[in-house]
């Protein structure tokens, strides 16, 4: 019925009916933004043997976390983490430190946070819509609220500062 109505209202232009659907989507992911999400599942990502990607997605009931679209959706999700490295999943996550560093290697802070914080990146599949967006239209599609927990990604010869410290004392 959502299809049909945004078809009307559209006078049958089948773009601004797919944007008024987006657009109905994200007001419903705002409505449910509050409620608890405990529920929901880890998927990996590997690529090509040399990148890893893991990604926690929560949502509100187990149900949900089993459909085919939310694991669609988390797999996208670490997809994204393994091609695009971010740094954190939510801009408030981000340090003091972790900011002026970003801002410094950047030249701006919002072209930093675009590019390393998860929800504010654009999706790798479609760059003219952001990876909140793509969580805020699983929202509006599945009718529950979705959070992106926690995110890490590995690659293959990658260094810390923990090697350093365990080469030294060998």
């Amino acid at each position: 019925m959502d299809c049909k109505r945004a078809l009307e209202d559209s006078g049958g232009n089948l773009d601004k009916a797919a944007e008024l659907l987006r657009q109905q989507g994200i007001a419903k992911a705002g409505k449910k933004a509050g409620r608890e999400a405990r529920q929901g599942l880890i998927e990996t990502y590997i690529h090509s043997g040399r990148i890893g990607a893991m990604v926690e997605i929560n949502c509100e009931t187990d149900f949900v976390a089993r459909t085919d679209d939310f694991k669609s959706l988390a797999r996208e999700i670490a997809m994204q983490v393994a091609a695009a490295n971010p740094l954190v999943v939510n801009v408030e996550d981000l340090t003091d430190a972790q900011r002026q560093a970003g801002v410094s290697d950047y030249g701006s802070e919002e072209q930093f946070i675009k590019e390393r914080v998860l929800m504010s990146q654009p999706f790798i599949r479609d760059a003219k819509r952001s990876m909140q967006d793509l969580v805020q239209e699983g929202i509006g599609k599945l009718g529950e609220n979705i959070i992106v927990r926690r995110i890490a990604r590995f690659e293959l010869g990658e260094t810390t500062g923990d090697e350093s410290a365990e080469t030294a004392a060998e």
